[in-house]
């Protein structure tokens, strides 16, 4: 047999995989959860099959994790993005409706009929970009959350409240100047100072962040940072998402099929772990 496409709909705990030949004929499929035992059937079945290829949805998410793992056992890797096996299921099937079955059979349909899906490439440097970037991202949003719960409690404890953009340093002169008088008041005083603490604690933490990713950025030599508007963590961001630009596969083209598509997927059956495959609903959206 030539070589075969191994469709994956992955979730934190499960795979459901769609093993497709070139003709779009379907050789196999199953359901495998993603501990040591689940992945080591799932590569087992998938090694049936000498020259094989791994399509995984939303490799720059929840498939992130596997797919990683694939790559360290030599695997070949390409990225199906959801937006693509989503449109796929909606022609192949008639109707968009998701479950982990028709996911994998719609990323397999997809990656056997596209030619330039985006290879999955296991770059240390673009790893640390992207785990520090996430990082960065997340300090972003507790200061957001700190500095919105701030203005609340300053908005009760001060008539008109605190002007727009709010620093620590001008927060805590404000709280300086309030004499509570009940209880509840200076509940909300103590409070306002201890998120007065976090984001100055938070501020160094962020200045720290932005260090080192432009330290990072910079050793990559690209000139993103030289933009305006751009800033460390953006400019990661892109560089993650985006990858080596030098190196992109062609644009994604679409080749004739040997014959009008499934109207449906293969049924459901069970997994190499002994466990039905039957689908559910769940987004393949990365967790934040």
């Amino acid at each position: 047999m030539s070589r075969v496409v191994i469709g994956m709909d992955p979730h934190k705990r499960t795979a459901t995989i769609e093993i497709m030949a070139s003709d779009e004929t379907v050789a196999g499929r199953g359901r495998y959860t993603t501990d040591a035992a689940g992945y080591r059937s799932m590569l087992a079945e998938a090694r049936r099959w000498p020259e094989r290829m791994w399509a995984i949805e939303g490799c720059q998410g929840i498939g992130r994790h596997i797919a990683n793992r694939l790559l360290a056992d030599g695997e070949q890797v390409v990225d199906v993005p959801p937006k693509l096996s989503a449109r796929t299921r909606v022609f192949a099937t008639g109707q968009g409706r998701k479950t982990d079955v028709t996911d994998a059979h719609s990323v397999a349909l997809a990656a056997t009929r596209m030619q330039g899906l985006r290879p999955v490439v296991d770059d240390a440097q673009l790893a640390v970009l992207r785990i520090l970037a996430d990082r960065r991202r997340s300090l972003g949003e507790d200061h957001t959350r700190m500095v919105c719960q701030l203005h609340q409690l300053l908005l009760e404890l001060l008539p008109g409240g605190a002007k727009k953009d709010l620093s620590a340093a001008q927060a805590r002169r404000l709280l300086a100047g309030v004499r509570p008088k009940d209880v509840a008041a200076k509940t909300r005083k103590r409070v306002a100072w201890e998120l007065v603490v976090d984001l100055e604690r938070l501020y160094r933490r962020k200045k720290e962040a932005n260090k080192e990713l432009i330290a990072l950025v910079k050793a990559t030599g690209t000139g993103l940072l030289d933009l305006h508007g751009i800033g460390p963590s953006g400019a990661a961001r892109l560089l993650v998402e985006a990858g080596d630009i030098t190196a992109s596969p062609p644009r994604a083209t679409s080749r004739p099929g040997p014959g009008p598509p499934p109207s449906t997927p293969p049924p459901a059956t069970t997994s190499g772990t002994g466990s039905p495959a039957a689908g559910t609903a769940r987004s393949t959206r990365h967790c934040t």
